[in-house]
């Protein structure tokens, strides 16, 4: 991806930057879903699934990586877009999370 550069995805627990959330999500996305996009394509408000960037065992795969990287456990009442529909949506879930462990 022109530009983009891929993050080592070691788990990080506690409390973190909400810039570096937002970086690791979006890198995340790109190498695993997003090959015809470059990084200035995806806004952070846009929906994942109004792009056709994730379907259902994308979704599976991101809260995978999410509940890995963030030390969160996401419960199955949480998996709704407004969760996870977007980057955005996804940086502020994991705030609340983090917040309430």
């Amino acid at each position: 991806m022109d530009g983009y550069q891929v993050l080592d995805y070691q788990p990080v627990h506690g409390k973190h930057n909400m810039m570096g959330v937002r970086e690791r999500i979006r890198s995340y996305l790109f190498d695993h879903f997003i090959h015809d996009m470059v990084g200035d394509d995806l806004g952070d408000e846009d929906s994942f699934l109004d792009h056709g960037i994730l379907d259902s065992t994308g979704v599976l795969e991101l809260v995978t990586f999410l509940e890995e990287t963030f030390d969160i456990i996401i419960e199955d009442e949480e998996l709704v877009p407004e969760n996870l529909d977007s980057v955005t949506n996804l940086v502020a879930f994991i705030q609340l999370k983090q917040l309430g462990d």
